[in-house]
């Protein structure tokens, strides 16, 4: 009996390490693809971002990164920090019609970034890499698709070109996609209703203002007749009594 037991918890053992191990090999790839960090930034604004690149080859070196910024979202600054082991070069394209920054057209706009590993820095198997970049003003669009190209140095590439769909599973090779909310309003702005009178406030002010005219009239027709009294009583003492 012991014998059998031992024998049925091998044999559950093993059909739960095969069932890990499918899983684990399909959710693998799917995780382990190019991103952007952090995922949401705000339209008009300037975003410091970094593309992580996982190492998803067991023997061979992540060697290079190329990213293609969005054509129908062109950014008027575009600069990348200094990874240690890389050297970075940028390319541009003509803008048309030409973007606006700080009150200057700009006729020109990145349209890629390329990182290339020098000597033994490339990104290692089990390792991982950021490449950062500071960017803007964002366009003012929802979002911005990067398609990403990841060299290795046994000469295969990963493409991370594949736009998402909405309502539609990740793609195979998902590109990097960062979501721009819209810049919120200025705290303290008015409404412009709030700077309209109503009608009610006009009526309000036709009467406080006929109220005024009525009480002014009444205190000088007060005035008056204190005065008229005044001189008749004057003018009745001045006059002789008459004899009976």
């Amino acid at each position: 009996m012991t014998r059998f037991r031992r024998t049925a918890t091998a044999a559950a053992a093993l059909a739960f390490t095969a069932a890990a191990t499918a899983v684990l090999g399909f959710a693998g790839p799917a995780s382990a693809h190019v991103t952007v960090n952090p995922k949401e930034a705000t339209q008009g604004g300037y975003a410091r971002v970094a593309f992580r690149v996982p190492n998803e080859s067991d023997t061979a070196s992540t060697t290079k990164l190329e990213v293609v910024l969005p054509e129908n979202a062109p950014v008027g600054s575009v600069s990348t920090m200094p990874v240690p082991g890389w050297t970075v070069a940028t390319e541009k394209r003509k803008v048309d019609p030409p973007i606006e920054v700080h009150g200057s057209q700009l006729t020109e706009a990145v349209s890629k970034i390329t990182w290339t590993a020098s000597a033994d820095a490339g990104v290692k198997p089990g390792q991982f890499q950021e490449f950062p970049v500071s960017m803007g003003p964002l366009p003012q669009v929802d979002s911005m698709v990067f398609k990403v190209l990841q060299t290795y140095s046994d000469g295969n590439i990963s493409r991370w070109i594949d736009e998402p769909a909405p309502g539609a599973e990740e793609p195979e090779h998902p590109a990097p996609v960062l979501t721009l909310a819209a810049a919120a309003a200025p705290a303290g702005s008015a409404s412009p209703s709030a700077a309209v009178a109503s009608p009610d406030d006009d009526d309000d002010d036709d009467g406080n203002g006929l109220a005024v005219g009525l009480g002014v009239a009444g205190l000088v027709a007060g005035l008056a007749g204190l005065v008229l009294g005044g001189l008749a009583f004057t003018r009745t003492r001045r006059e002789p009594v008459a004899k009976v």
